[in-house]
């Protein structure tokens, strides 16, 4: 206990002292690197017409200081707080330090959410200004403007198609630089006052939760120092340079980008980089070659499906060295795994292996010179894990959340397949009797915004009640299982984790989504999926199953019995009392704008146990078929009705 608390203490004694160096809030931060590198470091880059923009931190500081002095001569006060909603680029960072720099407070906005859940948003967070992307996002604010009697100024970053909007409420970003730098002149030295007169304590973002319980997205309200908390925890785990390229994948409305993409770089002044469009993302990657990924789990996972894919479609040669090089890899990271170090002859065919098949998938996947890996969101499937593994990618789970902030996380040394790592140097975690993981730490949320009510539910005496379920191992590591509310007793006796069997299905190259349920009174196992239409499309071409729609693939004999292979390689892994039993093919993919997903893609169970009603209770009623007519939303906000009849098949030797 003695060592443990002389760590720590040595940890909060280096923090104090990068605080004390540095400053205690990002625009102090961002001031410091811009006093240290001027235009002799590269801060961020843009592709823009197919170029490589470069901006230094000189750039990154003019364009935060004269957009915060913009601000200010519109009307800006300390405790406003400003949306922001667009996709990754520069403006975004801009604009969530210009706020805090003004002694403001950043809410960001997910760009593909609709009018009437920006609106609940800019209500809740009571937002007086929206720094937007483009006309997509300016239409949207336009149709709810009158709703919001607070917001004062709309101001967009992307001018195509918005010549000829006129309504006052609107404002170009240039016109806004442009009264900042005259403000400026005005006012001299009133940004680094601004600056200078913040502290660790002020509310810098307030970062809405996903939703998944069915509830509307709660308003976590955060300082720089609960938010520096996570970035300080990760940049402990895995040191960031000054050289290192950081490409993320979505804008920093979710905590974890809030940690990594906001703290983190600024913190290491490495470099970010931003795709030209996110059609062009995965190509954009490719270029720069980041040396730090984060993605959601649901992404790994995906992107390993679609290697297999690529795999069972490529000639005879490509496929046998697949088959027979992939066994080489999953050796050598069992073998990392043991922490045992291969024998000569193991580490000749890996280095054989790795020149003919794992070099040139990480290649192919922009991940060539992939130094730190996160998953994050729910826990990595097993079997994405060892693949990755097996290409010497040394991704992990992380464990944290909006309210709690950072909780674990393992070194490239002491990563394990069913952990998320120790427990952060300096957080105390108990699991309750009914096995709920509850935390206290630096990173803990202040509370929600404006609901002191719901804060008293989940914060306790300091202890974050996190409604998660797990245990931590002899050897300190968490294992994380599911939400506790999606636990389930089944009668066999045997206890279900729908999260772990979702995801283990979703490594299929053929199942885009799996919803797991162990029906009334926890009868059995059961799934309902989504395949992913293009894969199986092309697996449908190349057998000659003729369809037209997403609908009638999804529903044909044969693709059922595609995934039901996937089925059988999930159900050997698992208990006998837990294994799937019976399954459906949705007719429609799961659709954020019908509530049925999170925007970062996590399923809303609460909302679906009612919208499905009538399929779950055919499931688990011994029919073989069940007709459905479902509302679905259109893109253009049309409302249309699909009509179809599903089947329900029984998976033979799972059990009765």
């Amino acid at each position: 206990m003695a060592g443990l608390k002389e760590q720590v203490g040595a940890m909060t004694a280096a923090i104090e002292q990068v605080y004390k160096e540095k400053g205690d809030s990002w625009p102090k931060i961002l001031k410091y690197n811009y006093e240290k590198y001027g235009d002799d470091r590269i801060a961020i880059r843009h592709k823009n017409h197919g170029i490589w923009q470069r901006y230094s931190w000189k750039d990154y500081y003019l364009n935060v200081s004269h957009l915060s002095l913009g601000l200010i001569s519109i009307g800006f006060k300390a405790g406003d707080k400003v949306l922001i909603i667009g996709d990754n680029a520069p403006q975004w960072y801009y604009a969530e330090l210009a706020a805090q720099a003004n002694h403001g407070a950043a809410v960001g906005v997910y760009p593909e959410l609709l009018p009437s859940e920006i609106k609940y948003i800019a209500e809740n967070s009571e937002a007086r200004f929206a720094i937007v992307q483009d006309q997509e996002q300016v239409d949207k604010i336009l149709q709810i403007k009158d709703e919001l009697p607070r917001l004062k100024k709309v101001i967009y970053w992307n001018y195509k198609g918005l010549a000829h909007y006129d309504d006052p409420i609107l404002m170009g970003y240039e016109q806004v630089l442009e009264l900042g730098g005259k403000y400026e002149a005005e006012h001299s030295g009133l940004f680094e006052q601004n600056i200078e007169s913040g502290n660790a304590d002020d509310v810098c973002a307030i970062v809405y939760t996903s939703g998944t319980t069915g509830e509307v997205p709660k308003g976590a309200v955060h300082s720089y120092r609960t938010m520096r908390s996570g970035a300080d925890h990760y940049l402990h785990l895995d040191p960031w340079y000054e050289n290192d390229n950081i490409f993320p994948y979505l804008p920093p409305v979710g905590m974890t980008e809030q940690w990594l993409g906001i703290g983190c770089h600024l913190l290491s002044a490495s470099i970010l980089n931003f795709a030209e469009e996110p059609e062009t993302q995965q190509e954009d990657f490719r270029e720069i070659g980041p040396s730090m990924i984060l993605y959601g789990a649901r992404i790994w996972e995906a992107q390993a499906g679609m290697v297999q894919a690529r795999i069972r479609e490529a000639d005879v040669l490509k496929r046998l060295i697949f088959r027979l090089l992939m066994p080489i890899g999953y050796k050598i990271a069992e073998l990392r795994y043991r922490k045992q170090k291969p024998n000569l002859f193991w580490k000749i065919l890996y280095a054989f292996a790795d020149i003919a098949l794992f070099r040139p998938i990480r290649d192919s996947l922009g991940l060539s010179n992939a130094r730190i890996c996160y998953a994050t969101g729910t826990m990595l499937s097993p079997d994405a894990f060892r693949f990755y593994h097996a290409l010497t990618l040394p991704i992990k789970s992380l464990y944290g959340s909006t309210e709690g902030g950072a909780l674990t996380g393992a070194k490239n040394d002491d990563i394990r397949l069913e952990t998320v790592g120790p427990v952060h140097q300096g957080a105390e975690v108990r699991i309750t009797d009914d096995g709920e993981i509850i935390y206290r730490q630096a990173g803990v949320f202040l509370g929600y915004y404006n609901d002191p009510d719901k804060t008293a539910g989940v914060l306790k005496d300091g202890w974050f009640y996190s409604g998660d379920s797990g245990f931590i191992t002899e050897d300190g590591h968490l294992v994380f299982l599911d939400r506790v509310a999606d636990l389930v007793e089944l009668a066999s006796g045997d206890k279900l984790a729908p999260q772990l069997i979702e995801s283990r299905l979703r490594f299929s190259p053929y199942i885009r989504d799996a919803w797991v349920l162990g029906g009334p009174d926890g009868a059995y196992t059961s799934a309902i999926l989504i395949i992913d239409y293009e894969s199986v499309g092309r697996w449908a071409g190349e057998k000659r199953v003729a369809y037209t729609t997403f609908t009638e693939l999804s529903q044909r004999p044969e693709v059922y019995q595609l995934v039901k292979q996937d089925i059988d390689r999930v159900n050997q892994a698992l208990p006998p009392g837990t294994k799937i039993r019976k399954y459906v093919n949705l007719h429609k993919e799961f659709d954020p704008d019908e509530a049925e997903l999170t925007r970062n893609r996590k399923l809303r169970k609460v909302f679906m146990q009612e919208r499905y009603r009538e399929l779950i209770n055919a499931i688990y009623s011994n029919k073989t078929e069940v007709p459905v007519e479902a509302q679905v939303r259109y893109r253009d906000g049309r409302m249309g009705t699909i009509k179809t009849t599903l089947c329900i098949q029984s998976v033979k030797g799972a059990g009765r």
